[in-house]
């Protein structure tokens, strides 16, 4: 150990061996900071003593160096820390802060760890001090590090006047924090500042919260802080401020009113909230509004009644006036429940006033109390414009003047309707209803010439032609073309005028064209009630000229109908001429019902041949939904006439034009009346004609319908041909199918292994193609198929005559026919053939029905007579007769 004396010092240093090189270095470089840090660092495990007393050597050279006093204040407060604040070493750390604030004054990081160590200190003042003497050194710029720990020292301790000294000054320099100042004033109960607070950062239009409330969400905070808390808050005017926010936030005016309300209740003042709310429930325009503001009113009120009634009830010595307290508070509630509807419905009228189905209900809310009606009805003629409307306008003058009506006040009634025709309405009907409720009421005074003078004045035409769709004329100048005004004058005509002044009426409507096919038969009637029936038909004749079908389909019923009423046969010519034009240019959807009243007529008063050409046109001439029909009709009328013979022309007809569906229903009609008439061949080729579109999955009982006519009326070779014909259909549905499905799966394996090409769309249409072609070849086939075998061939089966197509024939030969295993094996081949198509259905097929059906045709068939056959007896007769 070596010892040395410091004359700067004057200390008595005594170095280890292993500092001298350090020492050495110092001597030489005593101003360099890197000899003296790392002179440090090697100190740094020696005594507290030891360390310090190399940073005071280094100071004492070095008292500008930053780094070097930054390090030696961390290492004191290390030193110092887990001791309590009154241990000497503190104000020893507090004397070397100070020490090096005379050279560092200017580091805002030595003011900042000096703040913070006293605060850990509880020293109050001094910390305090120590902050402002920061902020007087350091510039302006660098406050924003210093002012975090000094709001922090403040709120840290209860020293509420310090806090808002501090505070106002922190916010001059960053008022945006002005939501931090107020939320410490109302923790610190100081809610009259806070108020004032969020009334300026509520009124600077500039402000922008840190915590991204909206000005509205600000405002909120304000009306509830003022109005929950009217005893701590005496620096604003409460009600001015909430009623400002009424007018800037309209959209929120129930909760202000609340608000402000509740304010007066917390103030005690019930009486003047009781007067708010009554000016809220009568301003707010919203439901949602009034929903509010009426509840929390309702409430109040209850609260007032019940606290009343229970310090009644406490009170022993309760007094009169007492009493009539509480029946005054019990009728306020009443009376405010039940004003609920009619104070809802003013919400609505003042959202909207030209609501006349409000109105309306307004005034049914007004039941048995006539004055408060009349009021309303006033009101609402007076605010509602016709432009502006919702609803019709002219009932709120009808229900008015029928109110008056009602009570016995007609002249004030013809008073209401009198204003009512003058209104400038949107529309013609509007004022042509009034008038018409004018001239009904009226009619329930008796006063039937008046009526008659209404509608008159009502249709009274203008100096000048006005069109009835011109809106730039006035509803009432366009009223002379109302149809409900004209119809009305007619009815007042027909029932209390001549007939002379009516058909005026009528020939008035017709000539202004304004009238509507029911006009025109109310007018033909009228006539024909008064015995003018030639009249009535030229009345006819002009609505047929102003009106094309479907319209004047009504009128030419009416005109057919009366006419045939009226001459029966006696004019058939001219009755001809007539249902001629009526069908010359009908639509199919109205031409059955005049085709079969034509054919009527010619039933009863014309020639059958005139009927049977008035049905074929309607079989050609209805829709086709109705074709079927028709038909059905057409044959039974001709069975009637001509007998059944003459119906196959017509089933023939029927067969080529109706749709399969019905084709197929005919098909067998015709069939079940050859066979009705014995001809059962013709029966039969019926059958297959119409097989050809009858899918057997589809169509069983078609199918099943041959086979019954088969087992009564043919043998063992129809059967097996019928058999044939239903194979053969389905193999060919089966074969559109299958190969419909094969050229999809093809379609596809060939556009996955060509999708790089891009080959699926032409695919796609080529399948498409394809199936369209083959859908065609399909159609054309069974058509070629029918046409051959539609053939009315007597005895011989469509396969043989097939067959026997090019043969030349002996009349004088002797058919004795094959033998029985020659025809099976030939209908076998046939039938091999058929089933390569389709094995497994055709085979099952085969097997199951030819099974039944040959026991059926075994169990029937009787010997034949040997004496039918003579010399030419069949040697294997009796083979047969076995089977």
């Amino acid at each position: 150990m070596v010892t040395k004396t410091s004359k700067s010092l004057n200390l008595e240093i005594n170095f280890e061996e292993e500092d001298m090189p350090y020492e050495e270095e110092i001597l030489r470089n005593a101003y360099s900071v890197k000899h003296w840090l790392r002179y440090i660092d090697h100190k740094a495990k020696a005594p507290d003593n030891g360390v310090n007393l190399v940073y005071e050597r280094a100071l004492k050279e070095l008292p500008g160096s930053y780094k070097i006093w930054h390090n030696y204040l961390r290492t004191r407060r290390k030193q110092v820390r887990g001791k309590i604040p009154t241990d000497p070493m503190y104000e020893e750390v507090n004397s070397a802060f100070e020490r090096a604030l005379v050279f560092m004054h200017k580091m805002p990081r030595i003011w900042m760890d000096y703040g913070a160590f006293m605060t850990s200190q509880c020293k109050v003042t001094r910390t305090r001090h120590v902050f402002d003497r920061a902020l007087r050194a350091l510039p302006i710029t660098q406050h924003g590090r210093i002012w975090p720990l000094y709001l922090q020292f403040v709120r840290r301790f209860e020293m509420p006047e310090t806090a808002l000294r501090v505070y106002r000054r922190y916010l001059k320099l960053f008022p945006e924090d002005t939501e931090e100042y107020v939320d410490y004033l109302q923790e610190a109960d100081r809610l009259d500042e806070a108020a004032q607070q969020l009334a300026h950062i509520v009124d600077n239009e500039h402000f922008v919260s840190k915590h991204g409330k909206s000005n509205h969400q600000l405002w909120n905070e304000l009306c509830d802080l003022i109005s929950k808390n009217p005893h701590k808050v005496h620096s604003l005017n409460v009600d001015a401020i909430i009623r400002g926010g009424l007018r800037r936030y309209t959209d929120q005016l129930g909760h202000l009113w609340n608000s402000l309300a509740d304010y007066y209740v917390r103030s005690g003042l019930f009486d003047r909230a009781r007067d708010i709310y009554e000016e809220a429930i009568q301003t707010v325009t919203t439901v949602r509004d009034f929903t509010q503001v009426f509840d929390e009113y309702a409430q109040f009120e209850e609260l007032s009644l019940n606290k009343r009634m229970e310090q009644v009830a406490a009170n022993e010595a309760a007094t009169e006036e007492d009493d009539i307290d509480v029946e005054l508070r019990l009728s306020r509630f009443e009376y405010l429940m039940e004003r609920r509807l009619l104070l809802l419905n003013s919400v609505l009228l003042r959202q909207n006033p030209h609501n006349v189905h409000e109105w309306h209900k307004r005034v049914t809310l007004y039941e048995d109390k006539p004055a408060e009606i009349i009021s309303t009805y006033t009101e609402a003629v007076q605010t509602v414009q016709p432009k502006q409307a919702v609803g019709k306008l002219h009932t709120l003058w009808v229900e008015f003047a029928k109110f008056y009506e009602a009570n016995g006040q007609v002249e004030d009634a013809r008073v209401v309707f009198e204003r009512g025709t003058e209104v400038e309405y949107v529309k013609v009907e509007d004022l042509a209803a009034v008038w018409c409720e004018w001239a009904e009421m009226e009619l329930r005074q008796q006063q039937f010439e008046a009526a008659l003078k209404l509608m008159q004045r009502a249709t009274a035409m203008p100096k000048r032609k006005i069109a009835y769709h011109d809106d730039t004329e006035t509803v009432q100048a366009r009223l002379h073309r109302s149809l409900k005004v004209w119809s009305m004058y007619a009815d007042l005509e027909e029932s209390f005028g001549t007939f002379k002044t009516c058909k005026a009426v009528y020939e008035r409507i017709i000539d202004l064209k304004i009238c509507t096919p029911q006009i025109i038969i109310n007018y033909g009637m009228f006539l024909e009630e008064h015995n003018y029936f030639e009249e009535a038909y030229r009345a006819y004749e002009k609505g047929i000229s102003l009106f094309k079908w479907p319209n004047v389909y009504d009128i030419w019923n009416s005109y057919l109908t009366k006419f045939l009423e009226r001459y029966g046969g006696t004019k058939l010519e001219r009755a001809r001429d007539l249902f001629e034009q009526c069908l010359d240019q009908c639509p199919p959807e109205h031409a059955k019902y005049f085709y079969l009243l034509y054919a009527k007529l010619e039933e009863e008063h014309g020639l059958a041949r005139h009927a049977m050409s008035v049905y074929d046109r309607a079989t050609s001439a209805v829709k086709e939904e109705e074709m079927f029909d028709m038909y059905n009709i057409f044959v039974k009328k001709a069975a009637e006439i001509y007998g059944l013979p003459r119906t196959r022309e017509i089933y023939e007809k029927a067969i080529e034009s109706l749709p399969e569906q019905n084709m197929r229903h005919m098909c067998v009609k015709f069939a079940e009346l050859e066979t009705k008439l014995g001809e059962v061949d013709r029966a039969r080729a019926i059958y297959a004609h119409c097989s050809q579109v009858c899918d057997p999955r589809i169509t069983a009982d078609f199918w099943q319908t041959w086979k019954e006519f088969e087992v009564r009326h043919g043998n063992e070779d129809t059967m097996r041909e019928m058999l044939r014909i239903k194979r053969s259909v389905q193999a060919t549905y089966n074969t559109q199918v299958n190969m419909m499905a094969a050229q999809f799966l093809n379609t596809n394996n060939g556009a996955a292994a060509d999708a790089g090409a891009g080959a699926g769309p032409d695919a796609m249409r080529l399948l498409e193609e394809k199936a369209r072609q083959a859908a065609a070849e399909a159609k054309q086939k069974p058509t070629e198929k029918a046409a051959s075998n539609i053939m009315f061939v007597r005895g011989e089966t469509q396969g043989g005559a097939k067959d026997k197509k090019d043969t030349v024939v002996n009349p004088d030969e002797i058919d004795i026919g094959d033998s029985d295993e020659d025809e099976e094996e030939d209908d076998d081949d046939e039938e091999n053939e058929m089933s390569n198509e389709n094995q497994d259905s055709a085979a099952a097929t085969k097997t199951d029905e030819e099974g039944l059906v040959m026991k059926k045709l075994r169990f029937e068939q009787k010997a034949i007579p040997a004496k039918v056959f003579g010399s030419l007896k069949p040697s294997n007769q009796g083979d047969s007769d076995g089977e």
